[in-house]
C-alpha cells in the first residue's frame, strides 16, 4: 500500500510554518525571529554596541521563551518512546492551538504598539521552541524545522563536489526550499494580514499533528480505520514500544 504519509514529508510542512512565521516576525514584529535563534543573537550582538537601532526587547524575549518551550516539551518527551507518541501529538496541538491564537490576537489587537508585538512575538517563539523540541524527539534527519544552516552544510560536505556522494540531497534541498518558500507565503500574506499569515502557519501544524497522530496508529476519537502509514511515521525513527507513554 502506497505510504500517505511520512516523517520526512511532516517534518518539511513544519518547516514551511517556519519559514512563515519568521517571515512575519522579522517584517511585523520589529524583526524578531521565532524559530531561527541565531537570527536574534547576532541581533542582540550588534544591539550591544550602542552604534545601531536594532530592537533588544523583542528578540531578547523570544529567545527566553524559545527557551521555555523546548525545556517544556524536553521534560514532557523525557519518559516518552522514540516515534510519534500521544505525547508528540499533544505538544503539536500547542503549537497550532498557540500560533492560532496569536493569529486571533493580531486581529483583533494589531500589532500597533511596541508591547503587542512583544507579545506576539514571544508566543510565536514559545510555539517554535515547543515544535523544535518535539522535531529533535522524532529525529528526522537533516529537518530541524527551525533552522537550515546545518542542512546546508551537509548538503555542501556530502555532495559530489565535496567529495561525499550526493545524498540525501533531495531531503535536504527540499528543506531549504520549503524555508524559504515558507518565508515567501509569510510576506505576502503579511501584506494582506499579519494575522492571516500566522493563522496559515496554525493551519499546517494542526495539519500535521493529525496526520501524525492518525498514522502512528492512534485515530483521534474515531471508529474509522487510522490512516495508513504507520510504517511510514517509523521509517526513519525506531518503534515506539507498546504501552509507553
Amino acid at each position: 500500500m502506497r505510504r500517505l504519509v511520512t516523517p520526512v514529508g511532516l517534518m518539511l510542512a513544519l518547516t514551511f510554518a517556519t519559514g512563515i512565521v519568521d517571515a512575519v516576525g522579522y517584517l511585523s514584529l520589529d524583526k524578531v525571529f521565532a524559530g531561527n535563534m541565531t537570527g536574534n543573537v547576532v541581533i542582540l550582538g550588534m544591539a550591544a554596541t550602542g552604534t545601531t537601532d536594532l530592537p533588544v526587547l523583542g528578540p531578547v524575549l523570544a529567545l527566553v521563551f524559545f527557551l521555555v518551550g523546548a525545556a517544556v516539551a524536553g521534560r514532557v518527551l523525557r519518559l516518552a518512546g522514540p516515534g510519534w507518541s500521544r505525547r508528540c501529538t499533544g505538544l503539536l496541538s500547542v503549537v497550532g492551538v498557540v500560533l492560532a491564537g496569536t493569529a486571533l490576537g493580531l486581529a483583533l489587537l494589531g500589532a500597533g504598539t511596541p508591547a503587542a508585538r512583544a507579545t506576539m512575538a514571544l508566543l510565536l517563539a514559545l510555539a517554535m521552541g515547543v515544535q523544535a523540541a518535539t522535531a529533535r524527539h522524532l529525529a528526522v534527519k537533516d529537518v530541524t524545522t527551525v533552522v537550515v544552516t546545518s542542512t546546508l552544510t551537509s548538503l555542501a560536505a556530502d555532495s559530489r563536489l565535496g567529495g561525499g556522494r550526493g545524498q540525501p540531497a533531495l531531503r535536504r534541498g527540499a528543506a531549504v526550499t520549503l524555508i524559504a518558500l515558507g518565508a515567501v507565503a509569510g510576506a505576502a500574506l503579511s501584506q494582506l494580514h499579519e494575522g492571516l499569515a500566522v493563522a496559515a502557519a496554525a493551519l499546517v501544524a494542526l495539519a500535521v499533528t493529525v496526520l501524525g497522530h492518525a498514522s502512528a496508529g492512534h485515530p483521534a476519537g474515531t471508529t474509522g480505520p487510522a490512516v495508513p502509514g504507520l510504517a511510514a511515521i517509523t521509517a526513519d525513527i525506531p518503534r515506539k514500544k507498546a504501552g509507553r507513554p
